[in-house]
């Protein structure tokens, strides 16, 4: 007879044969052999399908953590885990004209990807708040007495010190950046302040601190490190497949207190969008945006900056327009205002033989200050009244803008590039926002006509009523009575400065005030560090190349990592441990049967037993 023998070795040793009566049986299985076929098709077909597929939804899987990982790089509010030994730490302290604030960051190890910027957050304690500090009066205040400036500003970095782990204190960037207050001081009172500051801070400190890390900036450097920052929030979320996302293709600029920015000649400048209902602004374009040829903006206007780690590579190249005005400013302007008075009611009474303003019954009539309200200014007491006069006010106002009249300038007779109005969006932050918001309550959109009225309507209202609405909390939470106080005369002095100063046209729709960029306020010290840190990220770069070829390999094939490896596996062991089970099963039948009682005589007799049919 005819014989067909099958072994195997794995997943466990097995053998069995067929006769040539079992061939024709092969030819019509029995429902539970069509079962096992089946299911031994439908586990290959799955696998066959993962791995076909597997690379689409390992793409979804990727942009899924993509997002997640950037988006809460922008909304995250958790605690800052200071037990982790892979976060760095860095200080920035903004010494103002009011006052100093130190500001305390941190980020993780760069990725290694040079198109990912270090992923700066500002630090927060253990209750989720900000980790900041403010102390005043400004550092410019020490003009006369310089040796007191560590003195000054030691408590902010005391402060600092406490909420960073010490064994990080070698390797935390320390930067002290002055600003306007400090701008003002002649050279040398400047230099005597930074001195000492230079020479006391190592002594007392253990941060990274140069001679380099202290400086007094300029209003350039200032406006080009807070564009820095809000881009910065809208680069990291630029490449997100975003919901409800708003796509435009108009040029962005920014208006400052005393800085106007601009994104120029980029290939891929940012613009946003504001919701209406929300101070959160979002952004997305692809569009190239130019205020003309690079012969057209005066030069000294241009700030160019590379904010990525590698000085050959353009991909983070940006070129802004920066012009900057000191003492353009709502309290700049307001301090030359009530010099003008001073010295025009003085050489009036002079003149004239009166005593305007030298008493609170002979007031000097101010239509810059609200209704009724008294105020006394200068060394010599000068007593005002207000009469809260808005156009009066604006007129007033005008000269001061110190416009000529050459073509393309606006204040001081500063160049300012042709601006096609009705293809340009503009954002306002700082005063923009306060002017229009703290009291007025109509912060967003802009709209010149509504702003005027609400102008007239709060400087025609007395004083007395002012005060008993802001008692109440009918205004924002951060205004104040110098808010309120001055209101009136920053609303005249920004209306003029847009309209006339700037020239936008009384109907432009395109202008939105801001203060939160996804939740965070806008503040230039964040582009400061950004900029100051940019080559960190060569150090983590250069550690993950030294790793070698071997340890990519291991990443990229380690059963962690690629689960379809680990699918197919599981899949073989099921499939082993199902064939080795009927494996037993068969083993146990052949065992039954050849212990019945039956089958001895044929084994004593040596005979072939009879055919047995098998089934599988």
């Amino acid at each position: 007879v005819n014989r067909i023998s099958f072994s195997c070795l794995l997943p466990a040793s097995w053998h069995f044969s067929l006769s040539s009566q079992m061939i024709p049986r092969l030819l019509t299985p029995s429902p539970r052999q069509l079962f096992f076929i089946g299911l031994v098709l439908c586990l290959m077909g799955l696998l066959y399908l993962l791995i076909v597929t597997g690379n689409g939804h390992g793409g979804w899987i990727r942009k899924e953590d993509h997002f997640h990982r950037h988006l809460a790089r922008v909304t995250d509010v958790d605690a800052t885990d200071t037990s982790n030994p892979n976060l760095n730490y860095g200080l920035v302290v903004d010494c103002g004209s009011s006052g100093s604030r130190v500001f305390v960051y941190c980020w993780p190890r760069h990725n290694g990807n040079l198109h990912e910027l270090l992923n700066i957050q500002q630090m927060r304690d253990q209750h989720r708040k900000p980790v900041v500090m403010k102390i005043k009066p400004g550092i410019s205040k020490l003009a006369k007495t310089p040796e007191k400036a560590s003195d000054y500003i030691y408590p902010l970095l005391s402060f600092a010190a406490q909420h960073i782990p010490k064994s990080k204190h070698q390797e935390t960037p320390l930067y002290i950046l002055c600003t306007a207050g400090m701008r003002i001081l002649p050279e040398s009172q400047q230099e005597a302040i930074l001195e000492d500051l230079r020479t006391d801070i190592p002594v007392h400190f253990n941060f990274l601190f140069s001679d380099s890390h202290v400086e007094v900036i300029s209003g350039k450097q200032e406006g080009t490190f807070l564009f820095v920052e809000v881009f910065f929030f809208f680069f990291i979320l630029s490449h997100l497949n975003l919901p409800g996302k708003f796509v435009t293709s108009i040029p962005i600029c920014f208006f400052l207190e005393n800085n106007l920015n601009c994104n120029v000649e980029h290939n891929t400048s940012h613009n946003l969008f504001k919701k209406k209902k929300s101070k959160r602004i979002i952004h997305h374009s692809h569009a190239d945006f130019s205020f003309g040829s690079q012969e057209e903006v005066a030069k000294n206007l241009l700030a160019e900056f590379n904010l990525g780690c590698d000085a050959h590579r353009t991909e983070h190249v940006y070129r802004v327009y920066v012009s900057t005005f000191l003492g353009f400013g709502g309290n700049a302007a307001r301090q030359r205002y009530e010099e003008s008075l001073i010295i025009n009611t003085s050489a009036r009474n002079r003149l004239l033989g009166q005593h305007v303003g030298e008493t609170a019954e002979s007031p000097v009539l101010d239509p810059c200050l609200p209704a009724d309200l008294q105020d006394e200014i200068g060394p010599s007491g000068l007593h005002l009244r207000g009469t809260g006069d808005f156009d009066q006010c604006r007129q007033i106002l005008q000269p001061f803008l110190n416009r000529t009249n050459e073509t393309q300038t606006s204040l001081s007779g500063v160049y300012q590039p042709a601006i096609d109005y009705n293809s340009s969006q503009f954002y306002g932050f700082s005063e923009f926002y306060y002017c229009t918001e703290d009291v007025l309550r109509i912060g967003g959109d802009y709209n010149a006509t509504e702003y005027a009225q609400a102008a007239k309507g709060y400087c025609s209202t007395q004083w007395k009523t002012l005060k008993e609405r802001f008692n109440s909390g009918l205004y924002a939470s951060h205004a104040d009575v110098h808010r309120l106080k001055y209101q009136c005369f920053k609303s005249a002095w920004m209306y003029e400065v847009l309209h006339s100063g700037f020239s936008f046209p009384v109907g432009y729709k395109n202008l939105k005030t801001a203060l939160l960029v996804y939740d965070k306020e806008v503040q230039w010290t964040l582009g400061a560090i950004l900029y100051r840190t940019r080559f960190l990220p060569l150090r983590d770069i250069q550690q993950e190349t030294l790793k070698g070829i071997h340890s990519h390999w291991r990443h990229s094939f380690s059963f962690v990592n690629n689960h379809y490896l680990f699918l197919a596996c599981f899949f073989i062991v099921l499939l082993s441990i199902i064939l080795y089970l009927l494996r037993l099963r068969h083993i146990h039948r052949r065992a039954a049967q050849r212990y019945t009682p039956s089958s001895v005589p044929w084994l004593e007799a040596g005979l072939h037993s009879p055919t047995l049919p098998i089934n599988l």
